[in-house]
């Protein structure tokens, strides 16, 4: 239920900001929705009184609007806040946001890939597998890079629902999988 509201609202965030004439550009929005995430977050006194039905609407508008001023936050990213806050959905933000990222992505054929390596990939082997990716997935791709020892070597990469496993664990385990198939 909570991802679906949040798609919901991402989704309106985006159709609002690819629109031609946007007043700010969807990457700004981001980055202005990530600066307020951080700011809402880090402070206990903020999440009470935007997260309370105690604390009246109004209490809670002037609270953005100075917060959105200090931020320098644009006005698409301010009157966003503001339905969010008004409908009550501001604890889904950080939701809201990843989906926004991620729709932004899937306009502009981007696909984001989970890369988990046996050890730290180097800049240049990062760039090599991304587009080998690309190449797979016939999209551009925006890799994050984490490390797994347990892999033994290689790596494995998720993109959405499919894997690409590359790692010396998978397959010692393929082999394993072989022989137990051929010795019965």
């Amino acid at each position: 239920m909570a991802a679906a509201l949040a798609n919901r609202y991402a989704r309106a965030l985006v159709d609002v900001a690819v629109k031609p004439g946007a007043a700010e550009t969807p990457e700004r929005i981001a980055a202005e929705l990530a600066d307020f995430l951080t700011a809402f977050r880090s402070s206990t006194e903020l999440r009470s009184v935007l997260l309370s039905p105690a604390v009246a609407p109004e209490k809670k508008r002037s609270v953005l609007a100075g917060l959105g001023e200090k931020l320098g936050l644009g006005r698409t990213t301010q009157n966003f806040l503001r339905v969010v806050t008004d409908h009550r959905r501001l604890a889904l933000l950080g939701e809201m946001l990843a989906a926004f990222q991620a729709l932004l992505d899937e306009r502009a054929g981007i696909a984001r890939a989970e890369v988990t390596a046996a050890q730290p990939v180097e800049q240049v082997q990062q760039a090599a597998l991304a587009e080998k990716l690309s190449g797979v997935t016939g999209k551009r791709i925006r890799a994050q890079f984490a490390v797994d020892p347990a892999l033994l070597g290689g790596a494995v990469a998720r993109i959405g629902s499919t894997i690409y496993d590359g790692s010396v664990r998978g397959r010692l385990r393929a082999i394993g999988r072989r022989l137990a198939t051929e010795g019965s």
